[in-house]
């Protein structure tokens, strides 16, 4: 099977291009094997680019457990890139059916193997049942109490967390928390803790934002089914419209995660668009199945 592993601000995929062969038979079970950093190709999943009816191609996306996401942000521009790329849709506006619905992008190629692509990623879901996450009443989940992170830990101190929540879904859900320092967030343990605890019936992204100014953040990620990632696209979007709710940050705003910078903008009604690069690093045949 042939495969192009590729990289949005540094939240890497196995992407398996459908136009030019048949799609795995089994994905699901295959994301955990080919995702393997030590005994497969490495990388935080499995994305599957598939002819679509109703777009230029269809994306799959496999958490690197092998669990379906409806929508992976940084997946999705460079999903947008190989289509480009590859021939299948011509620079400029790009649509990409998702599980969040069809995606308009614009794809703007910056090398034979890279792109900057801004993604409009739909208007947020805000109230609690559509997120899902349960115990904050109806309505908004804003600067909410969150039983998931528990009584109070010396972490807490260490980081100035905030531990009140607020909650919001860019078609999967996330949670969104701030903190003076997020390096010293042990996320490795707490995101986890979060992720799975009974509030989410669908599980969740965790972040940890760090407020530098009124248009400048730092964050860190713990991804659904996959982990601490360098990057979260539809999370720094959901991030942005967590500051806006909160009145912690503006309507545009540059997300730095230690894998690179995002750029968003939602002003308060509406999409949120996201800007950022999309990169290939190189391509391989799989033998593994």
């Amino acid at each position: 099977m042939k495969f192009v592993k590729m990289h949005g601000a540094a939240n890497d995929y196995v992407y398996v291009d459908c136009f030019a062969g048949p799609a795995p038979a089994d994905p699901a079970a295959l994301a955990p094997r080919i995702a393997d950093r030590h005994r497969g190709v490495g990388g935080d999943g499995l994305i599957l680019v598939v002819p679509s009816l109703r777009a230029a191609a269809r994306m799959r996306m496999f958490n690197a457990d092998g669990s379906e996401s409806e929508m992976c942000g940084n997946g999705v521009r460079c999903v947008a890139h190989l289509v480009v790329a590859r021939g299948h849709a011509r620079p400029g506006t790009v649509t990409i059916e998702t599980g969040r619905g069809v995606l308009t992008l614009d794809v703007r190629p910056t090398g034979p193997r890279q792109s900057q692509v801004r993604v409009d990623m739909g208007p947020p879901l805000l109230d609690a049942a559509d997120i899902p996450v349960t115990g904050c009443g109806r309505g908004r989940v804003v600067d909410a109490a969150c039983a998931a992170v528990g009584p109070r830990e010396p972490w807490w101190d260490a980081c100035g967390l905030d531990p009140r929540m607020t909650c919001v879904s860019m078609g999967n859900p996330h949670a969104i928390f701030y903190c003076r320092d997020v390096a010293a967030v042990p996320l490795e343990t707490v995101g986890p803790r979060i992720e799975r605890h009974e509030s989410f019936p669908r599980r969740v992204n965790v972040h940890f934002v760090e407020v530098l100014a009124s248009d400048h953040v730092r964050m860190r990620t713990w991804e659904r089914g996959s982990g601490i990632t360098l990057a979260c696209g539809t999370g720094a979007s959901a991030v942005c419209v967590a500051g806006v709710l909160t009145g912690r940050t503006g309507p545009r705003l540059a997300a730095d995660l230690p894998g690179g910078r995002l750029d968003l903008e939602w002003q308060g009604g509406g999409p949120v668009f996201m800007t950022g690069p999309a990169e290939e690093v190189f391509e391989g045949i799989w033998y593994g199945d």
